[in-house]
């Protein structure tokens, strides 16, 4: 670490978390008596977590304002999550008035042990023992009769809970720090897309949260599989990146329910809605031979080629007649960790219109289909 962050670091232990926040991103402003505001709004702080004292620094500060009922942004594996102290009703219930959650969509718990997950629910059957050994930590809920612990406006006023080990050491080490589960949605205003950097969440909630920890881009890039443990066989209720043919291999057997559950009353997880993860650009799904054929579509829609943009896989169009071309790879996991990145830059830019290049039918593709036809609704 350098001098500056080792007197930056030294500083802050002796001062609030806003103001220690402040001390890293802003040190001028901080000397000269002054914090940054937007309208009288405070900016979200956003700290570092790039060397062993800054995240260790993060860590108290985030753990310091969750323990106080404070919602905050941190960073997971899959998205950057806005979490709470599962346990408070009151601070759960600030996440869904920063988010504009709807109250009837659960929130899934996150936990940094299989001890304390089990402290969550009132059932751990034998399938939970064995997809924790498979796949935790990691991107995997599980749905479970949820305990007396924890509050009904977690679970939307459901019987169960979904809960989660995540894999990304910072939360990991947060939910240490405080002793108790967090309750963390995606860390942006409800049915957008969701982060996967703290820039990302700044842009949507930088105005509404005291505090974003930045802990690099998210490695999975979409939100957790969900699998519904209270029915036999067990059921998909959210596909990701932990797809079918490896959750069969650790169960056996696995209910082929439609992923869709939003008909379900209350919801068992979230995702469930037909309209999430959505740009403000309207986006469409389209196949096309060749670029021709797709300016042709474009034409018919009504489109303008100079508000387009457009993301390709395999059949990559020229960018000169498009506000904007982008490409990645025809291989899942990689499309998964880029596609939100993706979209946001799209808006960012002022896209009137995304067009994304229809997907291969495949498995391995099954949870880009759910998020990308969420988004296009």
């Amino acid at each position: 670490m350098n001098l500056r962050d080792r007197l930056l670091v030294s500083l802050a232990t002796s001062l609030s978390p806003s103001q220690a926040a402040c001390i890293f991103h802003c040190p001028f402003a901080y000397f000269a008596g002054k914090f940054p505001t937007v309208s009288g709004k405070p900016i979200a702080e956003v700290l570092p977590t790039h060397s062993p004292a800054l995240f260790r620094a993060a860590v108290r500060r985030a753990a310091a304002l969750l323990r106080a009922g404070e919602p905050v942004a941190l960073p997971t594996e899959t998205v950057y999550g806005l979490a709470a102290n599962a346990l408070d009703a009151r601070a759960v219930a600030k996440i869904f008035e920063v988010k504009g959650r709807p109250a009837h969509n659960p929130i899934i718990v996150h936990v940094s042990s299989v001890a304390m997950a089990r402290r969550c629910v009132t059932e751990w059957p034998a399938f939970a023992d064995r997809l924790a050994r498979a796949f935790w930590p990691g991107p995997l809920t599980m749905v479970l009769p949820r305990s007396a612990a924890i509050p009904d406006v977690v679970a939307a006023g459901g019987a169960t809970v979904g809960v989660r080990w995540p894999a990304h050491p910072f939360v990991q080490a947060v939910i240490a720090a405080c002793d108790f589960p967090l309750a963390a949605p995606s860390a942006n205003l409800s049915t957008n897309i969701s982060p996967t950097n703290a820039q990302h969440v700044k842009k949507g909630l930088g105005d509404r949260i005291r505090l974003i920890v930045d802990g690099g881009p998210s490695q999975v890039g979409i939100e957790s599989t969900v699998v519904d443990l209270t029915t036999t066989p067990p059921r998909v209720l959210r596909p990701g990146v932990i797809g079918v043919e490896a959750l069969l291999a650790v169960t056996g057997e696995l209910e082929k329910a439609e992923w869709a559950t939003r008909h379900a009353q209350p919801l068992r997880s979230p995702g469930s809605l037909p309209r999430h993860y959505a740009p403000k650009a309207r986006l469409l799904i389209l196949n096309w031979p060749d670029e021709t054929g797709l300016v042709a579509q474009i034409g018919d829609l009504g489109a303008p080629l100079q508000k387009t943009h457009v993301i390709a896989h395999t059949r990559i169009p020229s960018a000169a007649d498009f506000g904007r071309v982008s490409v990645i790879p025809r291989q899942a996991e990689a499309f998964a960790r880029a596609i939100y990145a993706e979209l946001h830059r799209c808006d960012e830019e002022g896209a009137g219109w995304i067009v994304v290049e229809a997907l291969p039918d495949t498995a391995e593709w099954q949870a880009i289909h759910d998020r990308l036809r969420r988004a296009a609704a």
